[in-house]
């Protein structure tokens, strides 16, 4: 990957407002975009075959297939995946699941813009 390609993200989450939030600070950043969203976890998983995305931001509470049962399937498919998780306050229990089955790092709902940079920097500049 050349240094000047953007990174690739899949945003997972039923709620259309936080799929756009999100898409909205992602795709303001100089090294990251959107290549695809998804409202559930049966979605996230034929998106990301499709997309192969360098990341995933995935809600962790969703209606069909949640977020848990997602991290663990997408480990599965690619067990480098980078998924961060995107949850709210009072989900610790899911938060702490979630790392164990794979998931990287964690965005608490309602987020800020640079908390969500701080995260993708965090995971795609620092570590990569």
């Amino acid at each position: 990957m050349s240094k000047n390609e953007k990174k690739r993200i899949l945003v997972v989450d039923d709620a259309a407002f936080t799929r756009n939030m999100l898409k909205k600070i992602i795709n303001n950043t100089t090294y990251t975009e959107v290549v695809g969203e998804a409202e559930n976890g049966e979605e996230a998983i034929k998106m990301y075959k499709q997309l192969k995305p360098d990341l995933v931001t995935m809600d962790l509470v969703m209606p069909i297939k949640g977020g848990i049962e997602t991290i663990e399937d997408l480990m599965k498919l690619d067990n480098n995946a980078t998924i961060i998780c995107v949850s709210a306050l009072g989900q610790e229990a899911l938060v702490l699941e979630a790392a164990k089955k794979g998931a990287k790092d964690f965005i608490q709902k309602p987020f800020k813009n640079d908390q969500v940079k701080d995260v993708l920097d965090r995971i795609l500049v620092n570590n990569k």
